[in-house]
């Protein structure tokens, strides 16, 4: 994955889904959950790189960022639960599959939501 757009389009394959753009900024786009509202992908330009941030699992978060360079501690979220990947090339696209997929299921809630 190169661009914003691809993000944007592998994101909105996931079920029950849609995007959205809640700032002024329209270089932020966030992918939500129907249900319970929640953000799951955070997609933006920063510094000319398109990221993206994603909530990670406290046990995998200091191994993605190990891993590869492109995986940074979350811009403007809690660090101990996201994480920023920057389209860099040094992340290969099924890692990025891979987080976003985490990043869906740790955002989708239990099916009852308060």
């Amino acid at each position: 994955m190169k661009t914003k757009k691809d993000l944007i389009t592998y994101c909105l394959t996931y079920k029950d889904v849609y995007e959205d753009y809640p700032f002024r900024d329209h270089e932020w786009t966030v992918i939500r959950h129907r249900g319970n509202k929640r953000v799951f992908a955070w997609i933006y330009r920063r510094e000319e790189q398109v990221c993206i941030n994603l909530k990670c699992a406290p046990e995998w978060i200091e191994f993605w960022r190990n891993a590869y360079s492109g995986v940074r501690p979350g811009y403007h979220l809690n660090k101990k639960h996201w994480n920023t990947v920057v389209l860099d090339g040094s992340v290969p696209d099924k890692d990025i599959k891979r987080m976003i997929g985490e990043s869906y299921d740790l955002t989708r809630g239990s099916g009852k939501e308060r």
